[in-house]
């Protein structure tokens, strides 16, 4: 059966691999991203792409009221929007670590409380996270954003707990490092140190992040909620 599906930061990347399965597997997607613009591969499927801001609270209301009349109310959400701004701690600047907070975690915190109001009312729903390996595993230059990652996954568990009673499961996939257009920059040598320490010995494909997204959002997961569901390659095990 044909679901209401967003996914915000739905463009590129992760978020666009997420969005083409859902598509790809017949359900109405619309995604959310600053630009508003709809990729061709999403296109072919009659999704629909919403320009939204999740820093601003009536640009997120704005972007459900469209997507709900156009779909109906969201009954999948995979919450995917992010930033970066890598820098060692002595050189980031207040505005460098709570910029990635309030997009990565509060901008999160905005758009699930919006799509969990019809899903308690619908009793049902599907909430997926998408956090990172560095969110526990932590990494040089990034404190601002393992802080916001690592905090979805205490952000999750509560709504896990929370929600679970309405029928609505929510639960966090953490990918590794992701062949996508932000990892393309890095240099060769760089490339090569990361991939020396994931035991399969490669990067992920958008496409493997999307799989696992899929799975928790459905009915074969019905049961699974509050998981952390790592797709990093063995890169963050033990923690």
């Amino acid at each position: 059966m044909s679901r209401s599906v967003l996914v915000t930061g739905g463009n590129r990347g992760i978020g666009l691999a997420i969005a083409l399965a859902f598509a790809e597997a017949g359900d109405k997607v619309a995604i959310t991203s600053r630009s508003g613009e709809l990729p061709e591969e999403l296109a072919k499927h009659q999704a629909i792409a919403v320009r939204c801001d999740i820093n601003d609270a009536a640009q997120v209301d704005a972007a459900f009221t469209e997507i709900e009349a156009a779909n109906g109310p969201v009954e999948v959400l995979v919450a995917n929007a992010g930033i970066t701004k890598d820098t060692l701690l002595l050189r980031m600047t207040e505005e460098d670590f709570t910029s990635v907070l309030d997009t990565n975690l509060t901008g999160t915190f905005r758009v699930v409380k919006r799509a969990s109001a019809k899903m308690m009312r619908a009793r049902k729903g599907r909430v997926v996270l998408i956090s990172s390996v560095v969110g526990l595993l932590g990494s040089p230059g990034q404190a601002n954003y393992a802080a916001s990652k690592s905090g979805l996954i205490g952000f999750a568990r509560s709504l896990a707990r929370e929600l679970g009673p309405r029928n609505i499961t929510v639960n966090v996939v953490s990918p590794g490092f992701v062949d996508t257009d932000m990892t393309a920059v890095l240099s060769e040598e760089r490339r090569k140190e990361i991939v020396s320490g994931v035991p399969l010995g490669r990067y992920a494909a958008p496409a493997e992040v999307a799989s696992a997204v899929r799975f928790l959002s459905s009915d074969e997961a019905a049961y699974i909620t509050g998981a952390v569901i790592p797709v990093d390659g063995g890169l963050g095990m033990g923690h």
